[in-house]
């Protein structure tokens, strides 16, 4: 989906930039580990970006504040690189969301657990030299 269609244009890289608040250098680092793609213009000067590489893009910030690592979205965009069909790599995106969800119930326990160990410890140390509680 790298053409434009009828009646579409590039979208530079720092209007896009701009417009979702990131900086051109992340789009740019995106682009180099290989979970973009964008488009270079007809004059031969700035990248550009396709409406369907907008939406990619848009995908991949909600799958970062979901805190999917990059390794994961490198398997997601080869999945689709293979299949170009959404029925072939939501199945992937389903496994790597249960999967993201497994460490974060595991840090979440960690984080709960060590919560305890600083109330407890918190309370040992107000009880040993008479603090309130």
């Amino acid at each position: 989906m790298n053409q434009l269609l009828e009646g579409e244009e590039l979208t530079p890289i720092g209007d896009l930039a701009k417009s979702l608040g990131l900086t051109t250098r992340t789009l740019r680092y995106w682009e180099e580990v290989g979970i973009i793609e964008s488009a270079q213009r007809a004059d031969g000067a700035t990248r550009g970006y396709t409406p369907y590489y907008v939406r990619r893009i848009k995908f991949i910030m909600k799958l970062k504040e979901l805190g999917l690592s990059i390794r994961d979205m490198q398997e997601l965009y080869v999945a689709y690189g293979e299949a170009k069909q959404t029925d072939r790599v939501i199945p992937r995106l389903i496994e790597i969301l249960d999967s993201h969800i497994n460490k974060v119930d595991e840090k979440m326990a960690k984080l709960a657990s060590l919560r305890k160990e600083v109330v407890d410890y918190r309370q040992r140390m107000a009880n040993k030299f008479n603090y309130g509680s």
